[in-house]
């Protein structure tokens, strides 16, 4: 019988909210971070293109199992639009397919705006995670293959003008789950009739993190070999429940919850229906679950995570 490998790794829990350089993909900087923090598991919450920068959410340890939280949250982008050429991958790393002389003035730019406002129709870019069949959109195009995309609704609670020239526009937009700010450069650009590619992007906020949350890769690989330095840059893993109903346990209830069980909530404030919440004992994260009909039946149990 073959021995069990031993997990490398420490079981260190929480959230890194790095601002992701220019250069380098989502993956890459999960692998650094799992490996600067000694942690036994890593993931992030969202990709992003190597060539977009800023907020990169990444769960160490139990925090991985709220990531569909944080994936689920509102975005905030702020973006650069050059007009005059439209490009395979609507950014400045595809090459040119469609080009035009015409320059969209402010005023139609402003005036387009409330069209890409609430919720709308979008197609996501061909070079995308998108799945065709099985398998990656970007893979596909890779090989150069044109493929049909289907269209889907996406929301936009907010996208301003930030700033226009002839040239180029900056635009900054909050927007939910699923949004491709590369689809919102090309029709914009194809409504414009001018078209128009992505040519700098950085995500700047992923509910519940605020842009003041980031931390630079340069500053985390600055105290490589200070693991108490490091963790002390570590949001918990239960910030990504902000939204969430917290239901407070007893010591008794956490031994059940932690064996699967339910539990049944008492006293006159107790809930008696929730979709999703989460039991906490003092500063300690114990499980995600639901509530019905008075009883919290557990999803998600944590061994050693905080709030």
């Amino acid at each position: 019988m073959s021995r069990q490998r031993k997990k490398k790794g420490r079981p260190i829990s929480g959230w890194v909210i790095l601002d992701k350089p220019v250069g380098i993909g989502s993956t890459q900087c999960v692998s650094k971070i799992k490996w600067l923090f000694q942690a036994a598991k890593a993931g992030h919450a969202g990709t992003l293109d190597p060539l977009a920068s800023g907020m990169l959410p990444l769960a160490l340890g139990e925090a991985t199992r709220t990531v569909p939280f944080i994936m689920d949250g509102q975005k905030t982008y702020r973006f650069t639009v050059t007009w005059g050429a439209e490009t395979n991958t609507d950014d400045l790393a595809g090459e040119v397919t469609r080009q035009s002389d015409e320059r969209p003035t402010k005023d139609a730019i402003l005036a387009l705006l409330p069209k890409y406002t609430g919720e709308i129709e979008q197609v996501p870019p061909q070079f995308s995670a998108v799945k065709i069949d099985g398998e990656h959109a970007y893979k596909r195009a890779r090989d150069g293959e044109e493929m049909e995309i289907k269209s889907r609704i996406v929301e936009i609670e907010k996208l301003e003008l930030i700033e226009a020239t002839e040239q180029t526009a900056i635009f900054e937009v909050l927007c939910g789950k699923g949004t491709y700010v590369r689809s919102l450069a090309r029709d914009m650009g194809r409504d414009l009739k001018c078209y128009g590619h992505i040519t700098e992007l950085r995500r700047t906020s992923v509910a519940p993190f605020l842009e003041e949350d980031l931390i630079p890769l340069e500053k985390l690989v600055e105290m490589e070999g200070e693991l108490e330095q490091l963790d002390s840059e570590l949001f918990t893993t239960g910030t990504a429940l902000d939204d969430l109903l917290e239901v407070p346990v007893t010591k008794e209830q956490v031994h059940r919850l932690r064996l699967g069980n339910s539990i049944v909530l008492r006293g006159s404030d107790a809930i008696a229906q929730a979709d999703e919440a989460f039991a906490s004992n003092g500063d300690e994260l114990i499980a995600i679950g639901e509530i019905e009909q008075g009883q919290f039946k557990p999803k998600r149990v944590f061994q050693h995570s905080f709030i």
